[in-house]
């Protein structure tokens, strides 16, 4: 089976994709395309997954770069391959020919580009990541590197919907006590259950930090077994592992 890549319109100006699981070398519960170097997959198999990923973005292996994600809102900037995956949720750079990639599976995948300046980043946010700054401070990397914030745009990729994301009220109230407008951002759900939209708050963090385009390509990792990994459904299905979605770009 060949790789799907989705892609955003409004970064068609740069190679990128969001990879979905199909097409992959992995089997059992990580049945396809699973790049995910921390699950317990075989290794020889996710080294297959991620050359294949690798091919289709025609770099070299060690050109698809990415960190050792920590759910932090800490950003890398590299000029070169990597050695040790340093830890932090997000990566730039202004050097062609290398790959930038972050892992997902319910997160949000974000990747970044000012087509003008050259500089592109990609970021895993999570509720925590993006709570804690990991898409500002991925902005204001950019920056440092040249870019300007009012022409970048930025595209969340497949990620949980808020039909799909039950939190419970301590979570609810963590976000209240952050900024009372938070409340647009959950729905009633069964008893004290709340239901949360990550990826709109994933936008509004965008947004208010002056990114010049956002949007997300509107797919539920959830809701889609056939297509995407999810941590939280292989949790409900008490599942041993959960495989990783890929995406990437690069310039």
């Amino acid at each position: 089976m060949t790789l799907e890549i989705l892609t955003a319109d409004s970064l068609s100006f740069v190679r990128h994709g969001f990879f979905t699981r199909r097409g992959g070398a992995s089997s059992g519960v990580f049945a396809g395309l699973n790049c995910g170097t921390g699950s317990s997959d075989q290794t020889e198999i996710v080294a297959l997954n991620r050359a294949r990923v690798a091919e289709a973005m025609e770099v070299g292996h060690d050109a698809l770069v990415g960190v050792h994600q920590v759910h932090s809102p800490d950003v890398v900037t590299i000029t070169g391959s990597l050695g040790e995956k340093p830890r932090a949720d997000a990566i730039v750079t202004a050097t062609p020919g290398l790959a930038l990639s972050v892992l997902t599976a319910d997160c949000q995948p974000v990747l970044f580009a000012d087509p003008d300046a050259g500089v592109i980043g990609a970021a895993h946010a999570g509720w925590r990541g993006a709570r804690d700054g990991v898409l500002e401070a991925t902005l204001d990397a950019m920056e440092a590197l040249g870019a300007h914030r009012g022409n970048v745009t930025a595209v969340i990729g497949p990620t949980i919907s808020q039909r799909a994301y039950e939190v419970g009220p301590d979570f609810f109230d963590d976000f209240l006590t952050e900024d009372t407008d938070n409340s647009r951002f959950f729905a009633n759900g069964t008893g004290d259950r709340m239901l949360f939209d990550l990826p709109a708050y994933g936008l509004h963090r965008l947004r208010m930090a002056g990114c010049g385009r956002a949007e997300w390509t509107r797919h539920c990792t959830y809701s889609d077994p056939h297509r995407f990994y999810s941590y939280r459904r292989a949790t409900h299905a008490r599942e041993a592992d959960y495989g990783r979605l890929i995406s990437v770009i690069r310039l």
